[in-house]
């Protein structure tokens, strides 16, 4: 029989991060049902596979189901392979292009291999709603769309929204609430969680679990976790996402790129420190006993040990010292050889083996650049170093076959210009 935390503590760890509890009340009882019995809860949470690489904000979720497992309950990770064929509305001014089941299922074959950097795989249940939504049927779906009215629909924001803009509105995208909501019927799930942008989803949960004679799950969501920029959602449209398959150095990086306020709400939402121990570190910034740099570098040490390992992160972190701190070069940075002909400044003439080459070509060519137009507007914003020398105009004189160190912004290579 699982031995489970009291109540009280189980509450607390939950309430760590949750924007929503609906409602806390009923959930307090069901953890105490599974107290006395020993029975856990059904805790599920879905992801559509639309896209191969999942980013730290996709993580909020995943950990709160981690802390449901941590206290002994039983954790569904559902992919909505069949869901993932409509295209969820969610946010959307425009009808979703469906996705081929073969993007779904090479989709899905990579985010399970993703989420087991977070959840522990032999506790964890597995399942993909098209074992139940497949066998439903052309009367099933009729069945299930006959328990809720159009109107009903249109009270989601988003096809309010589309509606009295008179945007169109598919036939198909309106199933999606259902099929979502059929998954917690499929699953007898106790608890369903959600972003706070899938409330309505997970409230058709509750509503047809009472169709079916089932207890209404308790719905938890957690906010949408903003990206290094602080202002947007992570996303990857956005540029502002940390990638839980990026580098050591990558992902470090980034979270030392965050704001000093940014990095409580990373600490409260990506890791599992206490909200008790985030409450201290902050009185302790506040009274001078601790450096906001000292604990931004602990959290990019958490992030990047939960995707790689301890060692991993250890080194990061030595490197982003050297890089942004000593301004020294990392000792394990990717050699990159140029040809001159690619990078040659205009009549570039050849003085004691030195030769004239356009830095924005240089930038662009070794990867520090996504253009040369980028490679340009980064040295017109002073963030470009060759050997940790400060260069402001586009062409420099750089040694035939030597290496030196090329830095912009936060990246760093070294180069070697070849003849």
């Amino acid at each position: 029989m699982p031995s489970f935390p009291p109540v009280e503590q189980q509450l607390a760890y939950l309430r760590k991060g949750a924007a929503e509890i609906i409602r806390e009340g009923d959930l307090g009882e069901r953890l105490e049902k599974s107290l006395q019995s020993g029975k856990p809860l059904r805790v599920k949470a879905g992801f559509d596979p639309t896209a191969p690489d999942l980013h730290l904000g996709h993580t909020v979720l995943m950990r709160k189901l981690k802390h449901f497992q941590d206290m002994g309950h039983t954790v569904i990770f559902l992919i909505g392979d069949f869901t993932g064929l409509i295209g969820d509305p969610t946010g959307r001014s425009a009808t979703r292009p469906p996705l081929s089941r073969e993007q779904i299922d090479q989709n899905a074959e990579t985010y399970k291999a993703q989420v087991f950097k977070i959840l522990d795989r032999e506790k964890t249940e597995v399942r993909f709603n098209s074992e139940w939504l497949d066998k439903l049927g052309y009367e099933g779906i009729i069945r299930l769309a006959a328990k809720f009215t159009v109107s009903q629909m249109l009270e989601r924001e988003d096809f309010h929204k589309r509606f009295m803009e008179e945007k169109p509105i598919a036939l198909h995208e309106l199933l999606y609430p259902l099929a979502q909501g059929y998954d917690s019927v499929a699953l007898e799930a106790d608890v369903e969680l959600g972003g706070t942008d899938q409330k309505f989803n997970l409230l058709m949960g509750r509503e047809l679990q009472r169709h079916y004679g089932q207890p209404p799950q308790i719905v938890l969501t957690t906010p949408l976790l903003e990206g290094t920029d602080g202002v947007q959602k992570m996303s990857k449209s956005y540029g502002n996402y940390i990638g839980i398959t990026e580098s050591p150095q990558e992902m470090f990086g980034k979270v030392m790129s965050i704001s000093d306020e940014l990095m409580w709400r990373y600490y409260e939402l990506v890791t599992d420190v206490s909200m008790a121990d985030i409450e201290r570190m902050k009185r302790d910034v506040a009274d001078g006993a601790a450096h906001p740099m000292k604990l931004k570098q602990e959290l990019g040490k958490r992030i990047v040990s939960d995707f790689h390992s301890r060692d991993a992160a250890e080194q990061a972190a030595q490197d982003w010292s050297r890089m942004f701190q000593k301004d020294e070069a990392p000792e394990d940075l990717p050699l990159v050889t140029v040809p001159f002909s690619e990078v040659a400044a205009p009549n570039a003439a050849s003085v004691d083996g030195n030769v004239q080459v356009k830095l924005d070509k240089l930038l662009a060519r070794t990867g520090l650049a996504t253009s040369v137009t980028d490679g340009l507007r980064k040295v017109k914003q002073n963030a470009v170093k060759v050997d940790g020398e400060l260069k402001t105009d586009l062409v420099v004189a750089l040694k035939l076959g030597s290496e030196f160190t090329l830095r912009a912004g936060k990246k760093m290579v070294k180069v070697t210009i070849a003849s």
